[in-house]
């Protein structure tokens, strides 16, 4: 019994290496494409990251050379004349507000410009219009700045933490000192306060008359 058994096993092996072989000529292709592909993607990613580190090297050289020139109105017009892609672009917009000293309201069109950029992520534009509050300062009516800083204080945005600490100081411009330490100290809680901006809301609540509590390290 034992040769008929080892023939028939002999001849369901060759059947199934003759399937195999009809298969792999049928659809063998797909194998080879297949491995094409991930060599193909794999240089274009290489590519694709060479290219990427070298246009963010020319950005970065171009930004040196314009910053290199001597009055702030022929940097901010070196600045504009750098060529950049769009996260590029807001990087500059910032820089060419960061000087407000010299012309504050060049510096506020500059910011006014990322903020309204709608192409823009979250974390460029809600810097730039915390900072263009922070520019303006008492030259904007103190409403129009907390409708500002409050379109950035909500949950998940970038700097909300930042903007509510901003929100209280606004309470201490209106002369509401016991809302301010009240806002402050809430803040000075926040899992998301870091360790310097626990540090500044302790000196002023504790400058307004306020009890520092005690918080955890975040």
């Amino acid at each position: 019994m034992s040769n008929p058994d080892s023939f028939i096993d002999e001849v369901t092996e060759e059947v199934r290496r003759d399937r195999l072989f009809r298969l792999f000529r049928k659809y063998g292709w797909i194998g080879v494409v297949i491995i094409l592909g991930l060599v193909i993607g794999t240089a274009w990613t290489e590519w694709s990251k060479s290219r990427a580190e070298a246009r963010a090297e020319a950005f970065g050289d171009a930004v040196i050379d314009a910053l290199d020139h001597g009055t702030p109105d022929e940097r901010r017009e070196a600045l504009a004349a750098v060529p950049a892609e769009t996260g590029q672009s807001a990087i500059l917009g910032l820089i060419m507000a960061s000087d407000p000293v010299e012309d504050k309201a060049a510096t506020l069109a500059a910011l006014d410009k990322v903020a309204a950029d709608a192409s823009l992520t979250p974390a460029y534009r809600d810097l730039a219009v915390l900072r263009r509050v922070l520019v303006a300062g008492a030259d904007l009516p103190v409403a129009d700045r907390r409708s500002a800083l409050e379109g950035i204080a909500a949950p998940g945005r970038p700097y909300r933490v930042l903007a509510e600490e901003q929100l209280g100081y606004l309470l201490i411009e209106e002369g509401k000192p016991d809302d301010a330490i009240a806002a402050l100290t809430a803040l000075l809680q926040d899992q998301e306060a870091s360790a310097s901006l626990r540090a500044r809301l302790g000196q002023v609540v504790t400058a307004l008359g306020g009890t520092v509590p005690e918080v955890s390290g975040g």
